[in-house]
């Protein structure tokens, strides 16, 4: 299996995709939890039986109700529409050879994993209604060979219930020189796939927009542009391990079976919390002892949670002084070095799969002050995210909050206690 998690991931027969949600209570899970088909990360098993089709006849008709007719005889096909008197159908026949798997905003039955918009965690709950999604209802399709080596692609838009997938004449389509038809989606499906896999070594790729019969192209100037980029003929749109997937309002980060096998756990996580706790950490000016709250509390802040100043990276507890301006509330001076700037709870990074190591959380993400491990955190610091329809940024894979400051990371500094 593979495994999927929303940004901002187990393993078996068929790759499974983890994605990440955002917002402070994405971290691991989702605001309200897990539910059926909307859950904060998603895995894929070989099916019982296999549900995959390949492109089989082609059709170029001249009425819409002769489009219909095709459409509507059970099979899987995608239409474009080229004018108002021309249409080129393509059904899809079954292929017993690989399994799909669909994405996208809709809670329709076709949909295998539900994905919402992913709020920044910066925002508060009256800031971050989205009033109008981005995300396509039928986002993309990731289709798995049922044999080893369980090779897993993705394609941009999902079959609807009428088991069509529909290109309207607005829709960038074209015909290729071999003849077969293809397009991409309105806001498109972006793919990353990071050089040096998903390990300590790792470094961001290019990314890459992928069409709706999975041929790889560089992006569009704009997310919705009529004009495709061009075609990458030697990268293809076959998922790795820690490939990023954006779907316009939420990027999904895909690990492999192999890939969570040498992993970080859930349990490791918890062990590097309870091993940075037994060392008792200590406020350096009110002298108690900090601990970082249990994973299930991570929303509450408690007492003894953690805190730092971002620019400088000096761990206290909270402490209400050192304001600098009424106007700019969190800007604090630190009085082990008088360095002024963000004063915030430290939050560990709950989500096992973002980690490309084993390393001891040694570093939080500026301005939300998750902690992951020192390799972690400068690999998705330098990770340029999509976000809207033309910008890209970094941002922290537990949260989604665009990341600031010179490293946009800050090595922290704990004090032992002085017993």
């Amino acid at each position: 299996m593979q495994d999927c998690h929303r940004r901002g991931g187990p393993a078996s027969a068929s790759p499974s995709c983890h994605t990440t949600e955002a917002g402070d209570q994405y971290n691991g899970a989702l605001p309200n939890g897990d539910r059926g088909r909307r859950k904060s990360r998603f895995a894929l098993y070989k099916r019982p039986k296999a549900n995959g089709v390949k492109p089989s006849t082609v059709h170029v008709i001249s009425t819409p109700q002769a489009s219909k007719a095709i459409s509507c005889k059970g099979q899987h096909s995608i239409s474009y529409t080229l004018s108002r008197n021309q249409t080129v159908v393509v059904e899809y026949t079954h292929d017993k050879d690989t399994d799909m798997f669909q994405v996208g905003r809709s809670t329709e039955s076709p949909i295998d994993f539900v994905v919402t918009d992913t709020i920044s965690g910066s925002q508060n709950n009256d800031e971050a209604q989205v009033t109008q999604s981005t995300i396509s209802r039928f986002a993309c399709r990731i289709v798995c060979d049922r044999s080893e080596p369980y090779t897993a692609r993705i394609f941009a838009a999902g079959f609807d219930s009428s088991k069509n997938i529909f290109l309207g004449e607005k829709a960038a389509k074209w015909k290729n020189p071999d003849g077969h038809m293809d397009g991409l989606t309105t806001n498109g499906v972006l793919v990353m796939h990071p050089r040096g896999g998903f390990t300590e070594e790792s470094q961001p790729g290019v990314w890459r927009e992928i069409s709706v019969c999975g041929d790889v192209y560089t992006l569009r100037e704009t997310r919705s542009a009529q004009q495709r980029g061009k075609l990458v003929e030697s990268e293809t749109n076959v998922l790795q391990d820690g490939s990023l997937i954006d779907l316009c309002g939420a990027t999904l980060l895909w690990r492999t079976a192999d890939g969570l096998f040498h992993a970080p756990t859930q349990k490791h996580i918890e062990a590097l919390r309870q091993e940075i706790n037994a060392a008792r950490p200590q406020c350096p000016v009110g002298l108690n002892t900090l601990a970082f709250p249990s994973i299930n509390r991570k929303d509450v802040v408690e007492e003894k949670q953690p805190w730092a100043y971002l620019s400088c990276g000096h761990v206290h507890g909270y402490h209400n002084w050192g304001h600098r301006s009424d106007t700019e509330a969190n800007e604090r001076e630190c009085p082990m070095c008088r360095t002024v700037g963000p004063y915030v709870p430290l939050w560990l990074g709950c989500e096992a799969g973002f980690y490309v190591d084993a390393g001891p959380p040694t570093h939080a993400f500026t301005p939300c002050g998750h902690v992951c491990s020192e390799k972690s955190a400068k690999y998705w610091s330098q990770i340029p995210l999509p976000h809207g329809t033309h910008a890209f940024h970094a941002a922290c894979p537990f949260c989604a909050t665009q990341l600031v400051g010179e490293q946009n990371c800050i090595k922290l500094i704990f004090q032992g206690p002085v017993d």
